[in-house]
């Protein structure tokens, strides 16, 4: 018998073990080895361009092999990424290793809401899917928070090392994900059909699309603000210390930053009747304050600038992925789910470089 809070919870878990990681903080790692922020903002971006490349093809497989097993390989993906990013010497190794991260991503992204939404569907509470949006981009900014304070220490013992731990938490994943139940999966009869199904995938996921214009907006609305507040948060970490935050304190506020998240994620379900327009306007202008306080000369404010955007950006986040599963049909839900992954990668892809080039020299 299907038990749904089994799921969730088994879908919980796999959140925390994925975000809880003592590599939190790459991006410092990356700097303490001596990669510059132009350097680093070129790996971001080739983590993007992975993503435009295997995005929506990812999503095809989780709706026609299954949402389970995508989950898995999803795994299997970080845990090439961490052996590699281990054995790396130079820009080249970081970014092959960034790459098969961002397959990571690709191949979670719009799975897991796809496998949540439609298991809350079968058990006919899909109207609380709101709130467990909430609970797990509050999962994502605890362990993220977590893992950015241990930042001192992943310095300290070595970047080595620190991927080193990666690893049995991808063991420990593996086994969570295999527990999950699979719901909605494409029974396959033979190749001709599964090819079938595939194009079929396709075809009607950009049918959608192309009719559904809302929907088109509210994820390239909801990229381009999520983007602008990854970058400042991705950056913070290495203007802080310029700014003369503390060894010790950098850590805390970062932590601090992602608790921003928290409170918007939790925020934003006061608000159930709340116009979009409105949302989207508060939201916003919350995250491009954030982006005027980074250019602050007290870290107090930066550092503060970073909740705010956070804020503005979970709660856009969990009304806009409400929204969308609301649209989204069943056969195509990954799929659809990760054109919006698509939307925040094309915008990331063109904002990366820049956002590197202006922090360094703006």
């Amino acid at each position: 018998m299907f038990n749904i809070r089994k799921q969730l919870s088994r879908l919980y878990v796999s959140s925390v073990i994925s975000n809880l990681t003592i590599t939190g903080a790459w991006l410092a790692i990356l700097a303490s080895r001596g990669f510059s922020l132009v350097e680093i903002g070129i790996s971001e971006a080739v983590f993007h361009i992975t993503s435009i490349i295997f995005e929506i093809p990812s999503g095809v497989m989780a709706d026609v092999f299954g949402r389970k097993k995508m989950l898995i390989v999803s795994n299997v993906m970080y845990t090439i990424s961490t052996l590699i990013m281990i054995a790396s010497a130079d820009l080249f190794t970081v970014c092959l290793s960034i790459a098969f991260n961002a397959l990571t991503y690709n191949f979670s992204s719009g799975t897991g809401d796809a496998l949540a939404y439609d298991s809350m569907k079968k058990a006919r509470i899909h109207s609380k899917f709101e709130r467990y949006e909430s609970n797990q981009l509050i999962i994502y900014r605890v362990c993220t928070g977590i893992s950015t304070l241990c930042a001192g220490f992943a310095l300290t013992i070595g970047y080595r090392l620190a991927y080193a731990t990666d690893l049995i938490a991808c063991a420990a994943q593996f086994i969570v994900l295999s527990t999950l139940t699979e719901v909605n999966a494409k029974e396959k009869n033979d190749e001709q059909s599964l090819f079938a199904k595939i194009a079929e995938c396709f075809r009607e996921s950009f049918k959608f699309l192309k009719e559904a214009k809302k929907a088109l907006g509210l994820m390239f609305c909801n990229s381009f603000v999520g983007a602008a507040d990854i970058l400042l948060l991705f950056f913070l970490q290495a203007k802080l210390p310029e700014k003369g935050i503390p060894k010790w304190g950098l850590g805390i506020a970062l932590l601090f930053m992602e608790l921003g998240g928290v409170v918007g994620s939790k925020l934003i379900l006061r608000f159930p009747k709340a116009g979009y327009r409105l949302i989207f306007a508060v939201t916003s202008a919350l995250v491009f304050a954030g982006l005027f306080a980074e250019h602050a000369q007290s870290y107090f404010i930066m550092t503060a600038g970073g909740f705010f955007a956070a804020m503005g950006d979970d709660a856009l986040q969990v009304r806009t992925n409400a929204k969308l599963q609301k649209m989204f049909p069943s056969e195509q839900r990954a799929t659809l789910t990760s054109v919006e992954s698509l939307s925040f990668s094309l915008i990331m892809i063109i904002l990366s470089p820049i956002a590197g080039f202006v922090f360094t020299y703006w």
